[in-house]
């Protein structure tokens, strides 16, 4: 195998774990356990208000940021969405728990953001829609870094910023 279709093959299997596991999340926030609405409450509970709206952009934005990182369709912009969710979920959840996810800590939504940004600027690889439509070599590198890591944390911070009012902490 040439270094090319090894480098395409080890994307593509990365690109697909990655963003099938975003995509399940966001399903899971519309249709399993407490649905939507469950999803709204708990948000409007940290202080994510109005949750509702919270909980179908979140869902929203978990399906397709991972399908698109999944296909390698606009990768940069599919990294950014990742970036966005995961510390967005850092700072309203898991910053103050440690590092271990045991322990409800930052180190799975670390890991996803950080593997959505280097992908972002290595490229999706020959087998991505990216490659098909002739815009991968316009999208990674620097540019990746910059649209999905910058823009991922800088959307994230306006959204926490504007949103979020987290609840008065109990004595």
């Amino acid at each position: 195998m040439e270094l090319a279709t090894e480098v395409s093959l080890g994307m593509l299997i990365l690109r697909v774990a990655l963003g099938v596991t975003m995509a399940a999340h966001g399903y899971g926030k519309i249709f399993a356990g407490g649905q939507i609405k469950g999803t709204a409450a708990w948000f409007d509970s940290m202080g994510m208000k109005p949750g509702r709206i919270h909980a179908l952009l979140a869902a929203g934005g978990e399906v397709l940021a991972g399908l698109f990182l999944a296909l390698g369709l606009l990768t940069p912009f599919a990294a950014f969405g990742f970036v966005g969710l995961m510390t967005v979920a850092w700072y309203t959840v898991h910053r103050h728990n440690g590092f271990f996810i045991i322990k409800e800590g930052w180190e799975y939504v670390f890991v996803l953001g950080i593997a959505a940004v280097a992908i972002a600027t290595v490229g999706p690889g020959e087998w991505s829609l990216d490659s098909a439509l002739g815009i991968d070599q316009d999208l990674n590198g620097v540019t990746g870094l910059l649209i999905s890591a910058v823009g991922g944390v800088a959307a994230a911070g306006g959204l926490l910023a504007v949103f979020f009012r987290p609840p008065a902490a109990s004595s």
